[in-house]
């Protein structure tokens, strides 16, 4: 192995010897899970009986500290299972399609695990926990694959596998630095949960359900019935176009806008990946800012409100808001209502189309411009704190994700 593979690109002070290349069957353990029959599963009490489904489970994201299954001492005697008392333990799939994702967990306490699923004990002398929770992520279990009916792999092939090791000091220090960064994640993981769930809580209170004309919870002050609107009554609708792409005057990257549902990422649209020119704004369909534009050709559900003035393909019909009587943002809101009635109304097929008749005749129910204002004003700074919390989270998965690639020999 070249020595420039033996040190890390990124190192903390006062470090700079080189790794050590070990093989995971001389500092640690292989081992392959047990059946676990159906008649014993379904315990809540006990030690946890891990399946690769468990990995899937909220707070399990990093490290198992929770199970679907447990398992009493009793099961355990009377099947004669072995558990997992070498901890810490790296736990991952050995066989089927979960084995493709490559994911990891770190296991703290004794388990057992089921026949899909294998566990990597590892050695203390040789390791710190937190270093190797970090390190486990950069091995690639996939290479490992065998051809056959079922993607998997054995512990041999795990044992076999080399990694570099630093000393147990700078272990320690790179072990402590991802502890932290993990922590930072999972705090505005559960952050931007709680808000998300804050969210859905108050899109299904806020809004009247099927038949009823006033919404279960309503901002102090407002009483009075809601009105029902079709959506042509709202606004002018326009359906997009696509200007000739053979043309490629027509496209500038200094144009404005031009919204397909691949460019709809957020909430407000501002930018997309091509834009139109002077000469393709007199032959494209352009829209307003505080248009709303609903996606009703496949991707139905994907909608967007407009910052800026923009055109949108064919997929998309746009709502031009008369903002004399509605305020944009309640409607970018109200939205996913009127997409989840396409949904169950457009022809059924390998490609749902809503077109522009049906979507002009979609019911829509809507309350006073006051009381628009107040719950548009309140969805947008909900979703405001949304996106700072999904852009704070992005920004530490990439740290994260950098620091992997340079830290590790």
């Amino acid at each position: 192995m070249p020595k420039t593979t033996k040190r890390p690109a990124l190192r903390f002070a006062g470090f700079s010897g080189e790794w050590e290349e070990r093989k995971l069957g001389d500092i640690g353990k292989a081992r392959s899970g047990v059946g676990f029959p159906d008649v014993e599963q379904g315990g809540t009490e006990g030690i946890p009986f891990y399946k690769v489904s468990d990995m899937n489970l909220v707070g399990n994201e990093i490290e198992m500290t929770r199970s679907n299954n447990y398992v009493t001492n009793e099961q355990i005697e009377k099947k004669r299972w072995n558990p997992v008392d070498d901890v810490p333990a790296i736990f991952f799939a050995k066989v089927g399609a979960a084995v493709m994702l490559n994911r990891k967990r770190l296991c703290r306490f004794p388990f057992l695990l089921d026949n899909n699923t294998m566990a990597y004990s590892l050695y203390n002398d040789y390791w710190n926990m937190e270093f190797a929770k970090a390190a486990f992520t950069k091995i690639d279990f996939t290479k490992l694959i065998q051809v056959g009916a079922l993607p998997s792999y054995n512990s041999g092939d795990v044992e076999d596998i080399r990694v570099m090791l630093p000393p147990m000091k700078e272990q320690n220090k790179i072990g402590q630095y991802f502890a932290h960064l993990d922590h930072l994640i999972a705090l505005h993981e559960r952050k931007y949960s709680k808000l998300m769930n804050v969210k859905k809580f108050m899109l299904e209170k806020m809004f009247p359900k099927d038949g009823a004309k006033v919404p279960a919870l309503r901002f102090a002050g407002f009483s009075s019935e809601w009105e029902e609107r079709k959506l042509e009554e709202i606004g002018t609708i326009v359906t997009g176009s696509t200007p000739s792409t053979d043309i490629s005057e027509y496209y500038s990257s200094d144009g404005i806008p031009w919204v397909t549902p691949t460019d709809i990422l957020e909430n407000i649209t501002y930018n997309t990946t091509k834009k139109l020119s002077d000469k393709g704004q007199k032959v494209g369909r352009i829209v307003p800012p505080n248009s709303i534009l609903v996606t009703c050709i496949a991707s139905i559900g994907k909608n967007t409100m407009l910052g800026t003035v923009g055109s949108c393909n064919q997929q998309i019909n746009a709502i031009i808001p008369n903002t004399h009587e509605y305020f944009p943002y309640f409607l970018l809101t109200e939205s996913h209502l009127w997409s989840a009635c396409m949904k169950k109304s457009a022809a059924a097929g390998i490609m749902q189309i809503v077109n522009q008749k049906e979507f002009s005749d979609q019911k829509t129910m809507v309350p006073k411009l006051r009381e628009q204002t107040q719950i548009g004003t309140f969805f947008a700074t909900l979703d405001h704190l949304l996106s700072l919390h999904r852009q704070e989270l992005e920004r530490l998965q990439n740290v994260k994700k950098s620091c992997l690639e340079k830290m590790f020999a």
